[in-house]
This record gives C-alpha cells, structure tokens and sequence, in this order.
C-alpha cells in the first residue's frame, strides 16, 4: 500500500506539472546562467537551485533532455553537443501547499548562415541610368531568423538595412530582402554586396557574426554627357588662323562622333575638330552628332571666319606724331581750301625773306 501511494504521488506531479506550472511564485527556482546562447553542436551546461528556503527536495526536478545530476535541491544540467532547436529546461518543485513553482531557462540555439548571396531582381546585363531597380539578398538557413539583420553595401558604404517582418519559428530559415536603387551613372562600376549579422545580445558572442556575400559589380549604361560647356553665340576665328571646335561626351557605351560641315573635306570621327588654317570656305555651320545606345545629342557651332584685310582696317591708328594732321584753311578773298600747317609756314617763311631783301636793298641804295 505505501508503494502503491509513492506511485500515485508520482503520477500527480507529472499530472500537475503538465496543467498548471505557476511562474509566479515567490520563491521560484533559479538558473544560473539566467538565459544561454548556444552555436549549434556546441555543449551547454546550467545549473538550478529549486528553492531558497525549505522545501521538499524529493518534490524538486528538472525536465531536460541531456545529463541531469541532483544534489538536495541543487540540480545540474549538461549537454555534450545541443542539437535540439527547442531545448529549454524546466526547473521545478512543489510546495507545501501543493503549487508547482516552475522557472525556464531560456536557451537560444544559433546557427550562421550556410549561404548569403546578392542578385538584381529580374534583371541580367546592364542597367540603364535613372532607371530604378531591386537588389536582392538571399539568405540560406539561418537560426533564429528573427535575430538577423541584413545590411546592403556600396563598396564599404551601407545602403540601407532589413529584417523578417514576420513571425519565425527556431529552426534555421531560408530569407530574401530587397533594396531599391535607383542607377545612376556614378554606379557604374561600383561593387555591391550584402551582410547577415545575429544579432544575440551581451550573452551571445562578444564579436559581431557575419556572412558576406560575394560582391556584384555593376554595369551601367548612360550618357552621352557633354564634357565642355557650349558657347551658343557665334564663333569668329581670323582667317590662317586654327579653329577647334569640342563636343567630347563620356558615356557607357563610348560615345561615336559624326561632323556635318559646310564644305567639303576630310571625315572627322573625334569629339574635338582641328582646322589648322581657316580661310573663308570654313565658314558656317558645323553639327556634331554624338550617340551610344541609350541616347543622342547634337551640337551647332556657328563659324565665323574673318579676312587678313577685315583685321587690318580694323586695326587702331598710328600714333598723330607720325601722321601728317588735316586742318582746314579759309582764305579772304577765296574759296575754302584744305592746306598743310606745313605749307602755310613755308609760305609765311618766304613773305618774310621777300621783306628783309627788299628791305637790304633799299639801305643799299641809300647808301
């Protein structure tokens, strides 16, 4: 009879700790550590004392999977390699008024990433400029997902972040979040990758855990983009002179260069045209056409080119010192007429020498 009622006190417990483990209790079992953070396949180890004041140790146990080892009401747990995604023990014992108190060690089992790669949604090749996109980051099981935070990169500079908005379960998962771009044609080139990082608090590892993926480099086509600044006004170069005319574009593909030009002469295919010697029959217009497969541009020059003898009467005047100056003269008795200032004092010279020499010859004769 007693044996029969150990039996039946036994299948109370079990009966007792299924329906109704109270949490609450004032003097509720404690683990040390509080909560564990496990990689998984690593071992584990914990340890619960049931009760602080007195309590029946033969109504205190710990349900867990692993080693389990009892010392009155310290009990001991240890696992050689934790495997199982949902292992938390339950510490737990029952007071003298019948309550099983209960306390659960939180145990978050991890596991990295086996695979974490970036892609384009829906898209191979090149990317067009201003146009938008979707980078994709694939993330293979991972454990627990609702740890991990997915960062996007540009070289080293972050993009932007996500995590699962949804509910996850322990065991590892598989993940795909996304990032809008917009392509723009500093892209060009540039490297673009993605990280997973747990993200476990101060009881997981002390150094951060993160997968990269490989890097995606992108290929952007735009342009053409004109290099120099266009002057729209007309353009005037002398006659022998060297006239160069630029359209230099950069683009993705390489920009191609067609001249339309008012005369005939040599196929210029650059983006700068040289005419060493100007004379008039380069004169006029010039288009330049420059394309690639995203787009066209046109320019217009107008030319215009100026004659050795348009430059020379267009030059400033001599110096009045050694030019011979214009004044106008209006005499008495006469007509206006233009005469030299020069020639009026050789007119007065001579008056003046006829006066001494009649004047000589008069004393002469006196004399």
């Amino acid at each position: 009879m007693p044996f029969c009622f150990s039996l039946f006190v036994v299948s109370l417990q079990c009966i007792c700790f299924v329906s109704s483990c109270d949490y609450t209790c004032p003097d509720k079992p404690v683990f040390t550590p509080s909560s564990l953070v496990v990689k998984y396949g690593d071992p584990a180890f914990a340890t619960c004392v049931a009760c602080q004041s007195d309590c029946d140790e033969s109504l205190a146990n710990l349900e867990a999977s692993g080693y389990k080892e009892k010392n009155g009401s310290t009990l001991k747990w240890k696992v050689s390699s934790l495997t199982e995604w949902k292992s938390d023990p339950i510490c737990y014992y029952i007071d003298h008024n019948g309550t099983q108190c209960c306390s659960t060690l939180k145990v978050t089992l991890y596991q990295m990433p086996t695979n974490v790669s970036i892609s384009v949604l829906n898209h191979s090749g090149p990317m067009l400029e201003k146009s938008q996109y979707n980078l994709v980051c694939e993330v293979g099981d991972v454990a627990p997902a609702e740890n991990l935070t997915v960062t996007f990169y540009r070289g080293q500079t972050e993009l932007g972040k996500a995590q699962y908005s949804r509910t996850t379960s322990r065991k590892p998962e598989n993940g795909s979040f996304s990032l809008s771009l917009n392509a723009t044609k500093e892209d060009d080139g540039a490297q673009f990758s993605c990280g997973a990082k747990l993200e476990l608090g101060p009881e997981g590892p002390q150094r951060p855990l993160v997968v990269r993926s490989q890097s995606l480099t992108a290929t952007v086509h735009y342009g053409p983009d004109l290099q120099a600044t266009v002057n729209p006004d007309q353009i005037t170069v002398k006659e022998k002179g060297t006239l160069r005319l630029n359209c230099s574009a950069v683009g993705n593909p390489n920009p191609s260069y067609i001249w339309t030009l008012p005369f005939r002469g040599p196929h210029f295919n650059d983006g700068v045209l040289t005419i060493e010697t100007a004379s008039s029959q380069h004169e006029g217009q010039y288009n330049c056409t420059v394309s690639n497969s995203v787009k066209t541009v046109s320019v217009l020059f107008n030319v215009k080119v100026q004659s050795l003898e348009a430059t020379s009467s267009a030059a400033p005047q001599a110096d009045s010192s050694f030019t011979t100056a214009r004044s106008t003269v209006t005499t008495p008795s006469g007509p206006t007429s233009d005469v030299t200032p020069q020639f009026s004092l050789q007119v007065h010279q001579i008056i003046l020498c006829s006066v001494i020499f009649v004047s000589l010859q008069a004393s002469a004769y006196s004399l």
